[in-house]
């Protein structure tokens, strides 16, 4: 893996602990707090005895760091091609983040060298200039906690108004969309693409107050590791906190928390999954997979 907080935890720690080695006079317990704020609980048995031991030989029995420069860690250049082919994705746009250093640089990828299968083909544009600047705004809005009032286009092709609190986003991989997930207004949630004009609303009202967080549903499955569910299910899900452990040979216990506003997309996600996934909690998301179920079996599909 090139990036990743699992794998660098380490690196990231030895690297912070031998700049701050760099200060006169620092004591043991400084440089044991980088391990308890950086890496894993069972490092304090590992990371500075390895260091003061000389197993690891970075750092002298005084403490003070065998280099005689701190430690930088510059990218490589497989980094640095990983990093041009995620700016050429085109949702990369939406937040104006540039990378200049990086024009001389090969990506490691281009979208010509993948396909996408089971998602739709009418996917938001994400480089549009006005589809860019409502995305923004929104986003501003989310972080400051700032009403705005938006039209939009509704499911019937009709132009809509409304005002609302903005409290998230999410992207859904299946559509190829960014919903807005809004609070004190009747669209609970709606597809960024729908929206043609997006102002912040600066008059007064009660309903301007910032909406409660939303809580969280521990949701409970057993999956039946057949035709490789049980690693589909960790990775599919890998975003959300989670807890999996063994049942039998073949059958796993996978709980993970979501917000209760994901009751569709959830059980969109788990029946994608077909019968090597079984609901088990709560009882409001059994209710739900059954319901979606039985329409199907009706060939009411929706």
């Amino acid at each position: 893996m090139i990036f990743s907080e699992l794998y660098s935890a380490y690196y990231n720690t030895v690297a912070r602990i031998i700049e701050t080695a760099f200060t006169p006079g620092v004591t043991e317990k400084e440089l044991q707090q980088h391990v308890l704020e950086n890496a894993f609980s069972e490092s304090v048995l590992t990371i500075l005895p390895s260091l003061k031991s000389g197993k690891w030989p970075l750092l002298k029995k005084d403490l003070s760091p065998v280099l005689k420069h701190i430690p930088t860690m510059p990218l490589t250049l497989l980094e640095k091609q990983w990093l041009k082919a995620i700016c050429e994705d085109p949702r990369m746009k939406l937040f104006g983040v540039a990378f200049p250093y990086l024009a001389d640089v090969e990506p490691l990828f281009t979208r010509d060298h993948y396909r996408i299968f089971d998602q739709y083909v009418d996917g938001d544009p994400f480089e549009d200039e006005t589809y860019i600047r409502n995305f923004r705004l929104v986003l501003n809005a989310i972080r400051e906690k700032k009403p705005i009032q938006v039209t939009l286009t509704n499911r019937f092709g009709k132009e809509a108004w409304t005002r609302l609190v903005p409290v998230g986003m999410e992207y859904s991989m299946k559509d190829d969309k960014i919903r807005v997930i809004a609070d004190k207004c009747k669209f609970r949630t709606f597809n960024l693409g729908r929206i043609t004009s997006c102002e912040y609303y600066t008059r007064n009202g009660p309903w301007r107050l910032p909406p409660p967080r939303d809580e969280r549903v521990e949701l409970t499955m057993i999956i039946t590791d057949e035709r490789n569910a049980l690693e589909r299910a960790l990775l599919h899900f890998a975003h959300f906190e989670k807890q999996c452990e063994r049942l039998e040979d073949n059958r796993y216990l996978l709980r993970l928390k979501y917000y209760e506003q994901d009751d569709i997309e959830m059980v969109i996600r788990i029946l994608s999954f077909g019968p090597c996934v079984q609901v088990i909690g709560p009882e409001s998301m059994v209710e739900h997979v059954k319901k979606r179920l039985k329409k199907q079996i009706g060939c009411e599909l929706r």
